[in-house]
């Protein structure tokens, strides 16, 4: 029989730590998309530009995410959390100021690529672990998740209409405001954690990266964020063009467009994650989400020069989009070992940064050479690789993560408690990491009782 319990609510300081880095998360992701849907336009007034290096600009910062993100978490255990957070947006800033001050296309992709070598997301995650309890941490990750999506819909929405209002230097202005804003809620608003371990559900250990590579599952979800990503970049290199040349909508009236599908499209979310788990049908549905985003490739590629097939292909995406965005990362932790989601989710988040740098570059150079028609059409032919290699995904279930402190353990001992936590009524995954002294679990909240998880912990925990 299932045992119940009261999941105990947030402290004040969890709810303050969790409060401070979701909008200092959501205030550097907002710089970074705001630029989405207004480059294309303003990029014409930039000299040497071409769309090829229109494209590279989108996607610079992705490349350079990619290359430090991993690097920087690791860091983030030897230096501290906050020295690397707080390091992270002063070198945002810079490659703000950098790309505000650009008169060419190649100043501006020097500063796109420095804002992305701050790559803090890993860093913020170990300090979110850091400050909350174990089993307030699936919402502390919750909470951010949902505020950076919401940074998103927000970027598309303000971008045009601070670009119509102060230019694109004036939105590099202001993105170098926003990470200014969010160093001062690193330092006056988020508690200093008393100690900082090493997260191995929260952040990548380099041992473990290619034991991550080789496992199919995770693979298969990888190359689906690379490819959701390449595409999105990739559509904001013509979409706004689009929108100005063939529907006849200035940049100031883009918003329009963009809050009534973002707004209908994320109605959309609850309802099919819903039915998704409830009934089930999770691959079903996620496979025919990845074809709904084929669909909107093909008629925007046969429909862009009229208004309406173009937003109805804009919204078709955005529905697709949303529900992908939203269960990816939910699938990868399912998949990843109890000791490695933290490995698992910065292998994963390292190929979302590379599909937008490649998307960038994909899309510049495809519309340059061939034409808008080419960029949906490739996206098109992308997506349904994607479609054919997700119909053979499993979904398993959706399970917790918890951690344990059991004091360090020789090899023996390590395995003599991961048997016996394994045998806990609740709990489907346990690994002990021997010499880090913490067990890292999967647990079926509904099954399990937390006061059967204390004859484990170390006493001086």
């Amino acid at each position: 029989m299932a045992k119940r319990f009261k999941i105990s609510p947030m402290t004040s300081l969890e709810r303050r730590a969790v409060s401070g880095l979701a909008v200092i998360f959501a205030l550097r992701m907002l710089g970074f998309f705001m630029i989405l849907p207004v480059f294309a336009i303003y990029a014409d007034s930039l000299e040497g530009h071409t769309p090829l290096l229109v494209g590279l600009a989108l996607g610079a910062y992705g490349l350079t995410q990619a290359l430090f993100q991993i690097p920087l978490g690791v860091a983030s255990d030897h230096i501290g959390r906050k020295p690397i957070i707080i390091g992270g947006l002063m070198v945002f800033v810079l490659g703000s100021v950098v790309a505000a001050l650009a008169d060419s296309i190649t100043g501006v992709i020097v500063g796109r690529a420095l804002q992305g070598t701050g790559a803090i997301a890993a860093a913020v995650i170990a300090l979110a672990s850091d400050l909350t309890r174990d089993d307030q941490r699936t919402k502390a990750m919750a909470i951010i998740g949902i505020t950076i999506g919401g940074s998103f819909i927000v970027a598309l929405i303000v971008g045009p209409l601070l670009g119509s209002a102060v230019g694109l230097s004036g939105i590099f202005w202001f993105t170098a405001v926003l990470a200014l804003a969010g160093m001062a809620v690193m330092g006056w608003w988020v508690p200093a954690p008393q100690h900082s371990i090493r997260h191995q559900e929260a952040v990548a250990v380099p041992a473990q990266l290619a034991a991550v590579l080789r496992t199919p599952e995770l693979l298969r979800l990888d190359l689906g964020i690379f490819i959701l990503h390449a595409v999105l970049t990739a559509l904001f290199v013509v979409i706004p063009l689009a929108l100005v040349s063939d529907a006849g909508l200035g940049v100031d009236k883009h918003w329009q467009v963009y809050v009534p599908v973002m707004l209908a499209s994320i109605l959309f979310i609850g309802p099919a994650i819903m039915y998704a788990e409830r009934k089930q049908k999770m691959r079903r549905v996620f496979v025919g989400a990845v074809l709904l985003l084929a669909v909107s490739q093909g008629l925007l590629a046969f429909g862009h020069n009229d208004l309406w097939p173009l937003v109805t292909g804009i919204f078709l995406f955005f529905v697709a989009f949303n529900f992908l965005e939203a269960a990816l990362p939910s699938l990868v932790s399912r998949h990843a070992p109890a000791d490695s989601r933290g490995s698992a989710v910065g292998v994963y988040s390292t190929f979302q940064f590379l599909g937008a740098f490649v998307g960038g570059v994909l899309g510049g150079g495809l519309y340059g050479a061939y034409g808008m028609e080419a960029v949906f059409t490739i996206s098109a032919g992308l997506l349904l690789l994607w479609a054919w290699v997700a119909s053979g995904m499993t979904v398993p279930p959706r399970l917790s993560m918890r951690t344990v402190q059991v004091g360090p353990q020789d090899p023996e001992a390590a395995r003599f408690i991961a048997e016996q936590l394994a045998a806990v009524p609740g709990v489907r995954e346990a690994v002990v990491a021997g010499e880090e002294g913490m067990a890292y679990l999967k647990v079926d909240e509904g099954e399990l009782d937390p006061e059967d998880l204390h004859p484990y912990r170390a006493t001086s925990a």
